[in-house]
């Protein structure tokens, strides 16, 4: 109160005077340079707001690209790796196929040498026998009959012990 009884009626009115005045000046001539501004600034500050949304669309779009793209590699991974399991299971059985087949050709090859061998010491041990029993028989005759007779008397003593044995 005691700033109005300073002030006197016809300042009052010449101060609104003037502040309607520069209020008018202003309004004509910065009132829409100044809006323009303020709305430009407004607009560039939505237009960041925007910018800001898009770029954490797509952050999040790239991130979950980037989430799918790893599981479809961990999901490839494991899927070549029980492959490999697979195939070095198979390899493994084939390895122990083809080594059991061959043990058991090597036994086969072996029975079959034996059998050979067996039977060609069988050939040897039977002339040695006909060779001693002509010899026997020559000893105790003293006389010689011919070789063919004698090996074919020893043959057919032969053959009568294979049909007892």
């Amino acid at each position: 109160m005691e700033l109005l009884k300073l002030l006197s009626g016809s300042e009052i009115v010449a101060q609104v005077l003037s502040f309607l005045l520069l209020l008018f000046v202003l309004r004509v001539f910065a009132w829409k340079k100044i809006l323009a501004l303020l709305d430009q600034r407004k607009e560039r500050i939505a237009a960041e707001f925007r910018n800001i949304e898009d770029t954490k669309l797509q952050v999040a779009r790239i991130r979950d690209e980037y989430e799918a793209k790893l599981k479809g590699i961990e999901a490839a991974a494991k899927l070549r790796i029980q492959e490999a399991v697979v195939d070095s299971r198979k390899i493994v059985e084939d390895s122990r196929k083809k080594a059991h087949e061959e043990a058991q050709e090597i036994i086969t090859n072996a029975q079959a040498s034996v059998k050979y061998e067996l039977s060609k010491a069988k050939q040897e041990l039977k002339k040695e026998i006909v060779d001693l029993a002509i010899g026997a028989a020559e000893n105790v005759i003293q006389e010689r009959l011919t070789e063919a007779e004698d090996r074919k008397l020893v043959e057919d003593f032969l053959k009568r012990m294979d049909d007892v044995g």
